[in-house]
């Protein structure tokens, strides 16, 4: 295993806590920066626009994605333009359906032709890709978030999935495959493995990323001690017993 500092595979952080983001824009080794209505949400997010303005200035011009949330094509398209006039560096969020299953082929293909730079999100399936690729304009940036964790979430391993999904994307060599919903620091590695170009992880994954390539005999030892100071700190005692 590598260490972090040998990863090819550009690291993103998820999230939508400006605190949080702001202590991943403090670290060059973080290229971009994701968010989704439903973090913003749990963030206590109250002013969409004035959030992204905020996150915006604090990115230093590294990409970010802002999701649209309509439900009807015709005004997601119209969100989707606000979107993408707050800044060069934003990718608009596009989810590969709306709620009623209904393909949102045609209006990427609409966004990715008039220059806008998608984030097709919410994918799962290899025919999803493909047929999101197709739609993608050749000379405008984009990007396919499949959503890996919630794949190995229903017991099917990822990994073959997210392999064939780079396949299928070097016929449009300005699109990118993003990871996404990583459940452990392992899916860092698998991404990398795969020929993934991006991982979005959360914070808390991201922190860990200094135990990448760790020697387990040494980590072993320093667990080892975790557990003698915490109990020694709480004060745990066991009556000796007599041993014949």
């Amino acid at each position: 295993m590598s260490a972090a500092s040998n990863l090819k595979v550009k690291l993103f952080a998820d999230g939508a806590d400006l605190a949080g983001i702001k202590e991943m824009a403090a670290n060059p080794a973080i290229r971009g920066f994701t968010t989704n209505p439903t973090l913003m949400r749990k963030a206590g997010v109250a002013d969409y626009k004035a959030f992204a303005m905020q996150t915006l200035q604090t990115v230093g011009g590294r990409p970010v994605s802002f999701e649209v949330f309509a439900d009807e094509f015709g005004e997601m398209e119209s969100q989707a333009h606000e979107i993408a006039s707050w800044g060069k560096n934003v990718y608009v969020k596009i989810p590969v359906s709306n709620t009623k299953g209904e393909f949102a082929g045609p209006i990427i293909e609409r966004l990715s032709r008039s220059g806008v730079q998608v984030n097709v999100t919410a994918l799962m399936t290899v025919d999803q890709v493909s047929r999101v690729t197709e739609r993608l304009a050749s000379d405008t940036p984009a990007i396919i978030s499949v959503f890996a964790g919630r794949i190995a979430d229903t017991g099917r391993d990822p990994i073959p999935i997210m392999a064939d999904a780079v396949r299928v994307m070097k016929s449009k060599p300005r699109s990118e495959l993003i990871w996404a919903s990583p459940r452990e620091l392992l899916n860092i590695v698998q991404a990398e493995q795969v020929g993934c170009h991006i991982i979005t992880a959360t914070n808390d994954i991201l922190k860990k990323l200094s135990l990448v390539g760790k020697d387990l005999d040494q980590y072993s030892l320093e667990t080892v001690d975790m557990f003698y100071k915490d109990a020694k700190s709480a004060g745990y005692t066991i009556a000796a017993r007599k041993v014949a």
